[in-house]
């Protein structure tokens, strides 16, 4: 693709600008949907919520491909410069849903442990007898 004269680029901005700005309100819709505020009750519903949230995801990431694409101008790099920008992106989204697992994993232990915490006990008496070891001189060498 050739070089854009100034007209031509403006209006790719403000198409750009008004895309993202579309995308940005339906995330925001689909948002107060899924908390309940246009359709009450419906966030009780887990399937919804997790739909819901995917799609705001995939805008999401929608957004920061058009913006790294069109506004930083990968479009026009060598695949390679591309590829070097998105690598990184690919690992850090890795490591984000990583450390999501883990800190799950790390409340779910926290609270198995505060439960057996706070369990209580029953308390025997000691059978005489039972728990009483006489003890010798070697022992103590």
């Amino acid at each position: 693709m050739g070089h854009l004269s100034y007209e031509d680029s403006k209006k790719a901005v403000f198409r750009g600008l008004f895309l993202l700005g579309a995308v940005t309100l339906v995330e925001v819709l689909f948002s107060l949907f899924g908390k309940g505020h246009i359709i009450s009750g419906v966030h009780e519903y887990k399937a919804v919520v997790i739909i819901v949230s995917l799609l705001i995801l995939i805008l999401s990431v929608y957004k920061a491909y058009f913006i790294i694409y069109e506004f930083m101008h990968m479009r026009y790099e060598m695949p390679a410069l591309s590829k070097t920008v998105l690598l990184p992106m690919v690992l850090l989204v890795w490591a984000i849903i990583a450390f999501f697992y883990e800190g799950n994993d790390w409340n779910k232990r926290r609270t198995l442990i505060e439960n057996k915490n706070n369990e209580s006990v029953e308390k025997t008496k000691p059978q005489i007898g039972m728990d009483v070891k006489i003890l010798k001189e070697e022992d103590f060498q």
